[in-house]
């Protein structure tokens, strides 16, 4: 007969794969219900239908409200999390990502139980790993945005060099999508297709800051509402953009350079405790319980672990300098 925990894996692993297939066979269907209303708008505008555009613009603007479930409205509302995934480009609904985050967090309690250790551990290591997906999806995020603004001076003077060709600023930014290369050529090229079906120019830009949190794509955007309010050469201005981008990236990459050792410092100072506490469990572990039994024990854990994150934000505020 199967043992207890192992019946309860299963069963768990079963329902949770079952919720998640569910949840995205709905979401598959709901996204070529959409597909098919656009694509039947557009091509009705291509026969000449004068309020198709602004049909497909109205049908953009609402599906950026609608469509969300209970759980995604919630979550939208809290913690923003279908903003955090179309940030780090995941195609996956709020309801799937926290199926995989709880069946994750459970399985690795159940493992708990499993290799025999401490159930009171459990908790906490269900708890640590049911964060892993949410630290893997900051962790694209981050990358993705970096990526983005590493990307951003060279759009800019294609821009640029796109309006001193005599094109529009929207062709600009087509060039700059079919040119380039993700992730700023998939957001560039939907600016471009907003502004195609109908939606105002300006609304498409502030669509695509809300999207990728930059200062220096704020900067952009601002120039660009002004000039078409005002008038003036925008491809000068993109150009002294772009060139003040690439000095502030190069006095960025001096600060790294200095702030290096510091920061290779405190990975030290705070794997320290951690690795020793592990290795002198393994060589004699009567001597570490007295921390989990003793009520002074107990105390001095909590403190040093305190520390330990005390530590940590000092020691990221003085090496993270922004630039």
């Amino acid at each position: 007969m199967l043992p207890t925990y192992l019946i309860i894996a299963l069963v768990f692993a079963f329902v949770t794969l079952i919720f998640v297939a569910v949840a995205m066979m709905m979401r598959d269907h709901s996204v070529s219900q959409m597909e098919d209303r656009l694509n039947s708008l557009t091509s009705a505008s291509g026969k000449g239908d004068p309020g198709s555009l602004s049909e497909v613009a109205k049908i953009i603007a609402e599906q950026r409200g609608q469509g969300k479930g209970f759980v995604e409205e919630v979550f939208s509302r809290t913690f923003n999390l279908p903003r955090l995934f179309e940030q780090a480009d995941v195609t996956m609904s709020v309801t799937a990502f926290l199926g995989v985050s709880a069946a994750v967090g459970i399985g690795a309690a159940l493992l708990v139980g499993f290799a025999g250790l401490n159930l009171g551990l459990a908790p906490i290591v269900g708890v640590c790993f049911a964060a892993l997906p949410l630290f893997w999806l900051t962790f694209r995020r981050k990358r993705r945005l970096r990526k983005f603004a590493a990307q951003l001076p060279d759009a800019l003077e294609l821009v640029a060099r796109a309006l001193r060709a005599g094109h529009s600023l929207a062709a600009g930014f087509r060039l700059v999508s079919s040119e380039g290369s993700d992730p700023i050529a998939a957001e560039f090229g939907r600016v471009f297709e907003e502004q195609n079906l109908g939606i105002p120019f300006e609304e498409a830009l502030n669509s695509l800051c809300e999207r990728v949190p930059n200062l220096d794509l704020k900067f952009f955007v601002t120039a660009v509402v002004l000039q078409r309010q005002t008038g003036g050469d925008l491809a000068e201005i993109l150009d002294k953009i772009g060139h003040l981008i690439r000095e502030r990236f190069k006095i960025w990459g001096q600060v790294q350079a200095l702030t290096g050792e510091g920061r290779l410092s405190g990975i030290v100072l705070l794997a320290l405790p951690p690795m020793l506490f592990v290795a002198v469990y393994r060589l004699n572990p009567e001597y570490l319980m007295v921390l989990f039994t003793d009520e002074l024990g107990k105390k001095m854990l909590i403190g040093g672990v305190l520390m330990q994150l005390f530590g940590a934000l000092v020691i990221r505020k003085i090496v993270n300098i922004r630039v």
